[in-house]
């Protein structure tokens, strides 16, 4: 049996990175043995429709490498791959379910329903409408009359299945519900539609939340009614946000298009999100997409929650920067160059110098600054008690620094050091006392991303003897 399965997102907005880690569940499931990725839209909710959410849904998998076999763009043997536009399909299986009895016709109001229903107290609502005969429902139907499809629940006992993640599960059939399945649209409620479609599409994996452990059951009689086999079943704990709350882009928490914007790698994300409850077994923690499609199993999925973690996240990003060819990382950091450089600087050996020395692309602009203009800084700052600098110190080697560096004729990160390393020497201080202070003065911050003669270069040399001379007139 060839494995199937599908990532069926509704259009509501930007990736959640739930549902992202959902789908590259289901795509490991199926590229680890061989199987299709199916993309599956489901828009029945078109109250919470957002346009354009779909070609968003279609970039990330894409921008992610997650390519889908089969979906509304590229089409396939099952289609078609969005669920309005199988309107007629649903409603087919919908009256064909009501003539097996596992359905039926409902007259009432949603404010009747609605006004019987009481959640906290667990009581559902008793459809008056179940105990019509078909031919008097059939009746009412042909007059006009508008009615919704709900299921029908006659079972006693406790439901059994089988989970993936959660082993054998037992619910009992008293405490299911006989929703809606087919609307007084026409339209279908997920309760129902995703059972005919991975039907019809022949899918063997379904991946979800845990919270549809309780109502797994339900679809299981759908399936039952109509004499299919039901698929396995994988549900997966939530992705939190701390211990107490979900990861919930209703909440504003990050989608996936907020971390990119932000500057984390598209491969750094997933490497980390195929971590939120799932481990190898071993103690690696850096996986390519293609190294997880290979090594990736079900079994070694977690039934506890996992929560998210940023500064996990900002670690592993780093990583993959680090990791990058000088000249990809060289193209990912121009535009934040542009965004926050006017004057020249040397871009090139710039690059070099700050990718060791970051871990998220968006932070780029505040630990590059100080190259578009020194800020007003306290003297203060060239004290140094490791560096044994002082205001003094920087008095001299600073005046001594400038004159070594105006005669500098090759000007590059090697040959400043060896000069000043050289007057050093020369004036029997310590390096530290040379160039903590050459620093400070060109740029005016504590830390920065490279050293004195490093910086020098990005400067360039009548910028850096400028500086020299500000540094200077201030002390």
């Amino acid at each position: 049996m060839k494995i199937r399965t599908r990532f069926a997102p509704s259009p509501t907005g930007y990736m959640h990175i739930g549902n992202l880690r959902t789908a590259l569940y289901e795509y490991l499931i199926a590229k680890a043995n061989g199987g299709d990725f199916i993309l599956r839209i489901e828009d029945t909710d078109q109250k919470r429709y957002v346009e354009g959410a779909t070609d968003i849904i279609y970039a990330t998998l894409k921008r992610v490498g997650m390519n889908w076999d089969e979906g509304p763009d590229i089409g396939g043997n099952y289609g078609p791959y969005i669920q309005s536009e199988r309107r007629n399909i649903y409603a087919e299986y919908a009256h064909k379910l009501v003539e097996l009895g596992g359905a039926h016709y409902c007259f009432c109001s949603k404010e009747d329903a609605d006004e019987q229903k009481d959640e906290e107290q667990n009581i559902k609502f008793q459809d008056p409408c179940k105990h019509l005969s078909l031919e008097e429902a059939k009746a009412r139907v042909a007059a006009g009359e508008p009615y919704v499809i709900r299921q029908t629940i006659n079972k006693t006992g406790k439901s059994k299945y089988h989970d993936e993640v959660y082993g054998d599960i037992e619910i009992d059939y008293d405490e299911l519900d006989e929703g809606v399945l087919l609307k007084s649209d026409g339209l279908p409620t997920y309760n129902f539609a995703n059972v005919i479609d991975d039907h019809l599409m022949e899918i063997t994996h379904v991946v979800r939340g845990n919270e549809y452990i309780s109502s797994t059951p339900k679809y299981n009689l759908i399936y039952e009614d109509f004499g299919w086999e039901h698929p396995h079943y994988v549900h997966v704990p939530p992705v939190m946000k701390d211990a107490q709350h979900k990861l919930s882009k209703r909440n504003g928490d990050a989608s996936f298009q907020d971390l990119v914007a932000k500057g984390y790698l598209p491969e750094a994300i997933i490497n980390y999100i195929a971590l939120l409850g799932w481990n190898p077994g071993n103690d690696q923690e850096i996986f390519s997409l293609d190294e997880l499609k290979k090594i990736f199993s079900v079994e070694r999925l977690n039934k506890s929650p996992a929560i998210f973690d940023i500064t996990k996240l900002t670690w592993m990003n780093g990583c993959y920067i680090r990791a990058l060819p000088l000249e990809e990382f060289h193209k990912l950091a121009m535009p934040y160059y542009k965004e926050c450089l006017s004057r020249k600087a040397d871009e090139e050996f710039l690059s070099k110098v700050l990718q060791p020395r970051v871990e998220v692309l968006g932070d780029i602009p505040n630990q590059i600054d100080f190259i578009e203009q020194v800020k007003d800084f306290s003297n203060d700052l060239y004290f140094n008690k490791k560096m044994k600098s002082d205001v003094e110190v920087a008095k001299k080697t600073l005046a001594e620094a400038k004159n070594v560096l105006v005669e500098a004729d090759v000007w590059t990160n090697e040959a400043l050091f060896e000069k000043l390393k050289a007057l050093a020497e020369t004036l029997g201080v310590k390096n530290g006392q040379i160039l903590y202070p050459l620093r400070i003065a060109l740029s005016g911050k504590e830390t920065t991303p490279g050293g004195a003669t490093e910086i020098a270069v990005i400067l360039g040399k009548e910028e850096t003897i400028n500086r020299i001379n500000q540094a200077l007139a201030r002390l």
